[in-house]
């Protein structure tokens, strides 16, 4: 661990607040503390601050819409697809006919898992069970090759775990939250009309299977490695690998056309998929994914599965109390639609003027970026070069997208048919689209974010940078606010999605988004050492209940500390006030959250959680330190030979 002069991230508990904090001493305190000490999280939510503000009031606004166009108060917008998401919307809330079909819709799905009479019977009904709302002992996906990205590949990988990361299994939590899931697992079977012995034996047996999983798939650490993925092996070759399953005849059903190769996500995983899926293990595979089934599709069901289904996910997020049915209602609508109602949201509440002044921005930002490579100190000037081609490659998606993808126009909406059985049958639906993308090359126009997203974030496979309109307003940006309050706020968020192409996983792609080393021997390796510096400057980090792991949230991070640094200088160039953008970037960062919310967070986020990520990358510009007159006995002081430049 590097030895810093002050407290990294300052002094005191960004945790708690401080109205008498002092920016010197600690700038997210000081800019947040009196909210902080008067805010309230909401019963349904897990945290509460700017984000989740922001995200309240952008539901609302799209729930008032769907409720007024459901009731014909409002004419149906003319937007493709658009009259099936409130189609959807209408079904979810009619509650009073969720409640009397009670488990019914899902007795022929359920039926299905329960008929399997042994591993041959399973290894035959493969892939009926992977095309429809079940959940297998391993995945398949499909994506663009790392190395190729005009073409689609097949990708494969292990399943999830019932607790939300492998390292949860290491906690005194651990045992705590499989009993809740044990007791919530058997009631939800007894629902759906299983007896109660019958019911207890295949939960059992689920989490042994479970506790095997977690010894062998990835953890969120593992998977902040992006380049790790890419393990292409032949198609022999994996095949190979299973002796009990039959890989090849499941595969020649499901795919649209046989692959060469496969690409393997967690080669761990596949090493060891012969021991976990095999006859041995057949009880603990089906109770394994009976569970996985019924804890899934309860949300789909009555109020009484709803709330059956609500204490696990309450044991790990802390909420108090689930969403009410109408907000549920709206969010499977949302969910199942999600780029036709960004596009409604985009054209109702993003105009054209805002759009042109985020770009203009945005192009600002890129032009300190492009400056601060051609000054950089450690590069050669050959990668400077390639990083430059590559920065000027980025492609802009601002705001929603101009054309729907196919996938909406083949989804349907029965009135007629249950909720469930609505979402069963688009399920397939996907699954078919997702395999059949082998067959065509790589769509570059999809976006990965739907408009109404309050997010952003950059593709390094495509090389592009989404900003959709959710994100587009106060306080990380209006048209109206001070220059250095937008600097602070989307000016960052840009900058540090433009790092994205340049933090210690977008260093491993080209301009083309292919997996190609462009840096000198010498140039990364000094990159990897100024990586490491931000893994020890976060790692072991305090918050709350819990404790940051520097190397998990390392790329996120490198982006934090550039895109503010870049937004620095846009803004010193545009003449704004630099006191303005350091207050609107700890603003921006405003959370308060769950202690339980807290621990989930810091075990499956590849961020580090929102207050730690104020601090740290202010306390390594020197423009803070001008602006508020940091002297080295303040919390905030770094000396100078332990602030961190990466960009």
């Amino acid at each position: 661990m590097r030895r810093f002069y002050a407290v990294r991230g300052g002094a005191g508990d960004v945790a708690e607040p401080d109205i008498n904090a002092k920016p010197q001493d600690n700038l997210y305190l000081a800019v947040n503390s009196e909210w902080l000490s008067k805010a309230e999280i909401p019963a349904d939510r897990t945290s509460t601050g700017v984000n989740s503000e922001l995200d309240i009031k952008i539901e609302n606004r799209v729930m008032k819409d769907f409720a007024d166009i459901a009731a014909g108060k409002e004419k149906m917008p003319e937007i493709k697809d658009f009259d099936k998401a409130i189609a959807l919307y209408k079904i979810a809330k009619n509650f009073e006919k969720r409640d009397a079909e009670e488990a019914n819709p899902i007795q022929n799905d359920l039926q299905k898992l329960l008929s399997l009479t042994d591993f041959a019977d399973f290894g035959k009904k493969s892939k009926d069970l992977y095309m429809g709302s079940y959940i297998l002992p391993f995945v398949f996906g499909v994506d663009a090759d790392m190395k190729n990205t005009d073409v689609n590949v097949l990708y494969f990988g292990g399943p999830s775990t019932f607790l939300p990361d492998t390292t949860t299994y290491k906690t005194e939590d651990a045992k705590k939250l499989l009993d809740i899931l044990q007791d919530q697992s058997i009631n939800l079977l007894m629902m759906a009309g299983i007896g109660k012995t019958e019911a207890r034996v295949y939960v059992e047996n689920a989490l042994a299977f479970d506790a095997k999983v977690a010894k062998v798939v990835k953890s969120t650490e593992e998977w902040a490695d992006d380049a790790a993925i890419y393990n292409p092996v032949s198609y022999d070759e994996f095949i190979a690998k299973f002796k009990s399953f039959d890989m090849t005849k499941f595969l020649d059903e499901l795919l649209p056309e046989k692959q060469k190769r496969v690409i393997v996500m967690e080669p761990r995983f596949l090493d060891h998929a012969e021991e976990l899926i095999n006859a041995e293990n057949f009880d603990e595979i089906k109770g394994w994914m009976l569970v996985k089934y019924i804890n899934s599709v309860a949300k789909y069901l009555s109020q009484k599965f709803r709330e059956a289904a609500f204490p696990f996910n309450q044991a790990i997020t802390g909420a108090p109390e689930m969403p009410s049915q109408i907000k549920q209602a709206y969010r499977i609508a949302n969910s199942a639609f999600d780029e036709v109602v960004g596009i409604f949201y985009g054209k109702k509440y993003f105009g054209e003027k805002a759009k042109h002044d985020v770009e203009d921005m945005i192009h600002n930002m890129l032009k300190v970026y492009e400056e601060r490579i051609n000054h950089n100190t450690w590069l050669s000037d050959e990668t400077k070069k390639k990083a430059i081609v590559k920065l000027n490659a980025l492609v802009l998606k601002i705001g929603y997208p101009e054309k729907i993808e196919k996938i909406f126009d083949l989804l349907q909406v029965d009135p007629e048919k249950s909720l469930y059985e609505n979402e069963a049958a688009m399920d397939k639906i996907r699954t078919k689209y997702e395999l059949n993308k082998l067959t065509k090359p790589v769509d570059r126009s999809v976006w990965l974010m739907p408009g109404n997203l309050n997010n952003a974030c950059y593709d390094p496979q495509r090389n592009d940078l989404t900003f959709p309109a959710g994100i587009l307003q106060k306080p990380f940006y209006d048209i109206n606010q001070s220059r250095g309050a937008n600097y602070g706020g989307i000016g960052a968020t840009i900058g540090h999605e433009v790092s994205h192409a340049f933090d210690n996983n977008g260093a491993k792609f080209d301009e083309n988004g292919n997996m190609n080393n462009w840096w000198t021997k010498q140039d990364f390796a000094e990159f990897n050492k100024r990586v490491g510096q931000m893994i020890d400057i976060f790692d072991g980090l305090q918050y709350g209940p819990a404790k940051v792991n520097g190397k998990q949230v390392v790329s996120e991070n490198i982006a934090d500390l550039a895109g503010l640094a870049c937004a620095v200088q846009a803004g010193k160039n545009d003449g704004a006030d630099l006191k303005d953008l350091f207050e609107n970037y700890a603003r921006s960062w405003m959370e308060k959250q769950r202690p339980e919310a807290i621990k989930t967070e810091v075990q499956t986020d590849v961020h580090a959680p929102q207050p730690t990520r104020v601090n740290i990358p202010v306390q390594c510009q020197d423009e803070f330190y001008d602006a508020f007159g940091v002297k080295k006995t303040d919390g905030m002081w770094l000396n100078p030979e332990d602030r961190i430049t990466i960009w």
